[in-house]
């Protein structure tokens, strides 16, 4: 953590048991509190002349403050550390007036007053979907304007461009879906009014994703249809088909989920995941020009008793899309129109009422999946970063060990944990950390490795390797450096999934980490090639001739 140009003062205010009168309210600062703006916050007993207090003495832009009878919040942005302490004083007495003026039903107010440095801000949470669509856009193209590798930077950069066009324009995908067969393609040549895709009873027909602009009457967006290849689909080429339809899927705003009977297993089991995702569907029943009108019926119901809820009964409804002629008397067949009415009438309802939602949650999932990717590339930018940091450091600090030989074990890793090193761990991942909070860290670990028995467990574990490596008569010196070495590389390790997690030491504290960071660095394969360095590294500083 840092004390960097904001700090936080928490305030616990507590009346305890009536008692004499308290004619003053102190707070001291630290003494290397030497910054220019902090934030105070606050809590207590609440009423108006504690927030008035605040007004009073924040010249900042910022004041807040609320709450009443069991407690209230109050903060404010000061210009200077000193101008705190009046001000925790100002609140605590007027929120308790009798603190100061000895009212004998008051009794005393205890107030504890809390520094410590700000993290890296969280955002807010955007109430309105779109909102949050827009908001994420943002963080992605922040993430990706972060990333060192100019190829991927430019593949997501103009990822996250389309979905912001997609976002300006209102396009609204609806992604028609199911196994091989079905009768999706039909479905799709009876809405657009054309033969636009092949249809035919095999599977497969579909063999990759196709675009069909399209306008539904009274719907105001621009409407996009999307024939996806079949499931189920045998073979290696089926099962590639397939991972394109899911993940067609997943970017749609809407799904036209076709079946041509009863939902088998594979079927509700993926149903089941893409409303886990979120995604609006609905379920329709094609070739319903096959079933007696009973028959439908029966089906439609059972149908419905699996997927109602979360679904609702008129998300799951009968079509015929491509119906079968009919004999004529006399010879000759009847093509029959398709029957889409039911169809048709959902989708307007659907998307007249959830249009804009179901485009921002499109855009809103597919951002999430982008940040993600990004996420992933800038981790593992700064992962090699700060390996290079640690490497650095891990040898700048064995060399000096060598040359200046400790006399004994205990001061081992304080020489090894170079502050500089944490300050440059935290700038690799955005996070603000000063020089002397640096060293405050530093020693923290230090006191850590020492109260874990890591120290002796370094070097103990380094011994072997390197006796076998190095001159018997070198091998003291060349012990403690390698073990200096050993323990900036487990403390910088160690830092960098604090500052990774945002200066977050976890549930299990600083000794989690290190513990955890000391096991995977006992790998054969890392310890190996750690010996190999520190051969190369310390065989010129123990044996100069």
């Amino acid at each position: 953590m840092t004390w960097g140009s904001v700090f936080r003062v928490q305030m616990r205010h507590e009346l305890i048991a009536p008692g004499p009168r308290r004619d003053s309210i102190e707070a001291k600062p630290p003494s290397r509190l030497t910054i220019p703006k902090f934030r105070l916050e606050g809590g207590s007993k609440a009423n108006h002349g504690a927030m008035a207090m605040v007004n009073r003495y924040s010249s900042a832009t910022r004041a807040v403050g609320g709450g009443s009878g069991g407690g209230g919040c109050y903060g404010a942005d000061l210009p200077n550390p000193s101008a705190a302490f009046p001000l925790v004083r100002a609140v605590g007495l007027a929120a308790f007036p009798g603190a100061d003026a000895g009212h004998p039903g008051c009794g005393w107010l205890l107030l504890l007053v809390v520094l410590r440095p700000l993290r890296r801000s969280s955002p807010s949470v955007p109430e309105q979907r779109s909102e949050a669509a827009w908001a994420n856009l943002g963080a992605v193209q922040r993430q990706v304007e972060g990333l060192q590798d100019r190829v991927a930077q430019q593949a997501l950069g103009a990822a996250a461009a389309d979905l912001q066009a997609t976002m300006a324009r209102g396009d609204l995908t609806i992604a028609v879906f199911g196994v091989g067969a079905a009768g999706k393609t039909s479905l799709i040549n009876s809405l657009v009014g054309a033969p636009v895709g092949l249809v035919g009873p095999a599977l497969g027909t579909t063999q990759a994703e196709h675009r069909y602009p399209w306008q539904l009457p009274s719907v105001p967006y621009p409407l996009w249809l999307i024939d996806t290849p079949g499931l189920a689909e045998p073979g290696v080429a089926g099962r590639d088909r397939e991972q394109v339809a899911r993940r067609i899927a997943t970017q749609a705003a809407l799904i036209l989920f076709v079946v041509d009977n009863d939902l088998h297993q594979g079927e509700f089991t993926l149903l089941q995941d893409l409303l886990a995702l979120g995604k609006r569907l609905v379920v329709v029943l094609n070739k319903a020009d096959r079933y007696p009108s009973a028959d439908l019926e029966v089906l439609l119901a059972h149908l419905r008793s699996r997927l109602v809820p979360p679904l609702t009964p008129p998300d799951i409804l009968a079509i015929a899309a491509d119906p079968k002629p009919l004999p004529q008397v006399g010879g000759g067949w009847l093509q029959r129109a398709p029957n889409l009415d039911s169809l048709l009438a959902r989708m307007a309802d659907i998307l007249r009422a959830e249009g804009d939602d179901l485009i921002a949650d499109t855009i809103l999932l597919q951002s999430q999946q982008l940040g993600e990717r990004a996420r992933q590339l800038l981790d593992q930018q700064r992962q090699r970063q700060a390996d290079q940091i640690i490497d650095r450091y891990q040898w700048l600090g064995a060399a000096a060990i060598a040359v200046t030989p400790l006399p004994g074990l205990d001061f081992l890793a304080t020489a090894a944990i170079n502050a500089q090193m944490v300050v440059e761990l935290s700038q690799v991942y955005g996070c603000r950390v000063s020089l002397e909070e640096g060293k405050s860290l530093a020693l923290s670990l230090a006191k850590t490795l020492g109260g874990l028995g890591l120290i002796k467990g370094s070097v103990d574990l380094l011994a072997l390797g390197l006796q076998t490596n190095l001159v018997t008569a070198l091998g003291g010196r060349a012990l403690k450096a390698a073990s200096g070495a050993y323990l900036t590389r487990i403390a910088g390790k160690s830092f960098s999934e604090y500052f990774r997690h945002n200066q977050n030491w976890g549930d299990g504290g600083m000794a989690a980490v290190v513990s955890e960071q000391f096991q995977l660095n006992q790998r054969e394969a890392i310890l190996k090639v750690f010996i190999q360095k520190a051969v190369t590294h310390l065989m010129p500083l123990v044996d100069p001739g």
